[in-house]
């Protein structure tokens, strides 16, 4: 009797009520990965017991990094790179199953004719593409020889494409309509037909000395694909039923890019964790 008396308190002590702080969720696609780490932490058997809390100030990426390094946020989620997995701990499953990495177009209203036209990923190589010069996708789209005209800041990429310095501007499936529709003065539409895919994984990251923890992470992530409630969560979540919805992967004609910032440990083979555009649950 004493004995399991004994083993019941060193459990007590051992569990504990710990407080994950990230960035603000701040809207629907941060909401959801969000709430994909609460899930993953509901599923990962760890004896403790989770209070969520958000960092008080909006973050840019950089600054996100170095206070997860600080230890002033505990979990981080951003699209992976090599340095990131070098100096920290990365959960190597893709939270939204690469769902980044598939591309479609905003172009001008009236030229949807120049994309019908495009048979081979050489003939898309001929049009010019706008793209920030900092971002990694520059990276992806330059090494595979795309035409890309990389302006530094983002709100100038809407004004050149409607004044014709490029033609085409590749945007994750859930970005272009709204983006479009924050825009009504420009001559801008998205484009009908092109889906351009890379290899491209956004990842939860702790410090190093949190490894534990991140651990945790990934058991309850990989709990949640096999039983269900990851992609339950995934293709129910509004922002994600609207984009796959408008964008019809299915029938668009796909080209694919090779993407030389993913690390040789990226799971390619693990076929469930990653988007398959033939076979979407809607």
């Amino acid at each position: 009797m004493c004995i399991c008396a004994n083993y019941l308190a060193i459990a007590q002590v051992q569990a504990a009520t710990k407080t994950i702080v990230h960035a603000k969720a701040n809207d629907p696609k941060e909401n959801l990965v969000s709430n994909i780490l609460k899930l993953a932490l509901s599923k990962s058997g760890s004896p403790d017991t989770y209070r969520f809390q958000e960092y008080p100030d909006g973050i840019n990426e950089a600054r996100l990094i170095s206070l997860l390094k600080d230890g002033a946020i505990t979990v981080a989620w951003a699209g992976t790179k090599k340095e990131y997995e070098d100096e920290l701990f990365p959960i190597r499953v893709p939270i939204l199953k690469g769902l980044l990495g598939h591309r479609i177009f905003i172009i001008r209203k009236g030229t949807q004719q120049m994309f019908d036209q495009v048979e081979t990923l050489d003939d898309l190589r001929a049009i010019k593409l706008g793209q920030g010069k900092f971002w990694g996708d520059t990276t992806v789209l330059k090494h595979n020889r795309m035409s890309v005209v990389d302006p530094v800041k983002y709100p100038n990429l809407f004004y050149m494409l409607e004044g014709g310095r490029f033609d085409f501007f590749p945007r994750a499936v859930h970005e272009p309509w709204s983006e479009v529709a924050a825009r009504p003065e420009l001559n801008l539409t998205v484009e009908n037909n092109i889906l351009l895919i890379y290899p491209y994984a956004m990842y939860y990251f702790v410090a190093p000395e949190n490894a534990k923890l991140g651990r945790y992470i990934e058991v309850g992530f990989r709990n949640a694909i096999d039983d269900g409630s990851f992609n339950e969560m995934f293709f129910s979540h509004p922002l994600i039923r609207d984009v796959l919805e408008k964008s019809d992967l299915q029938s668009r004609k796909v080209f694919r890019l090779s993407n030389p910032n993913m690390s040789p440990q990226t799971p390619f083979d693990e076929k469930k964790l990653w988007l398959d555009i033939n076979n979407i649950e809607l």
